[in-house]
């Protein structure tokens, strides 16, 4: 008889792929189960081979930044909203950067890409909202600037990551670096600082 998939399992295996391909590890099928208690044909049951496990690692990576991101709440200023969003994707990174290394790996096809797409989709409603509030220049792109923001925070969150900078120079980077590209889509200067600075305290 088969055995059945068990949830535990499949965590540990997603976790540990993930960690070996930050390392640098051969990810092999014996390499992969091994001091874990499973066997190799766990990895058949719980994902069909590797490329499925590969598949399932870059989903896991955006299933919980998408859990992460629906605990932002919404608020009358939508400028902070914005900014909470990145905060939310910056912390995600920092609490999994081996899951976030391998969500960006394009080779593994993603089992749900339109679940993928629906966490940056979140930045282009925030961006949208924030210019029919009025803060952002009537002429705003959201998509174009949601994809600007997003690859500027990506980038520093990166760096972070890889352990090229220091993980205390991240909120005043991502700050100046928000303020900069929101204040030049039209939001006043101080206006959008505060709203910045107040997303990365927690307000």
């Amino acid at each position: 008889m088969p055995r059945r998939p068990d949830p535990a399992v499949r965590g540990l295996l997603v976790e540990r792929a993930a960690r070996m391909l930050a390392d640098r590890e051969p990810v092999t099928l014996r390499a992969l189960v091994e001091g874990t208690g499973a066997s190799t044909m766990a990895v058949y049951t719980h994902f069909g081979g590797m490329p499925g496990l590969w598949s399932a690692v870059r989903q896991e990576g955006f299933t919980r930044l998408a859990t992460r991101l629906d605990g932002v709440a919404r608020t009358g200023d939508p400028v902070h909203d914005l900014a909470a969003l990145g905060v939310a994707y910056a912390h995600n990174a920092l609490d999994a950067p081996e899951l976030y290394r391998a969500m960006f790996d394009a080779r593994a096809d993603l089992a749900d890409a339109p679940a993928a797409d629906a966490t940056f989709e979140r930045l282009v409603t925030a961006a949208a909202r924030a210019r029919d509030a009025g803060r952002l220049a009537a002429d705003t792109d959201p998509l174009g600037l949601a994809t600007r923001y997003w690859a500027a925070g990506h980038g520093l969150v990166s760096l972070v990551v890889q352990g090229v900078l220091p993980a205390e120079s991240l909120p005043p980077l991502a700050t100046d670096t928000a303020v900069a590209l929101l204040t030049a889509a039209g939001d006043d200067p101080a206006r959008c600082r505060e709203s910045v600075q107040r997303a990365w305290a927690g307000g």
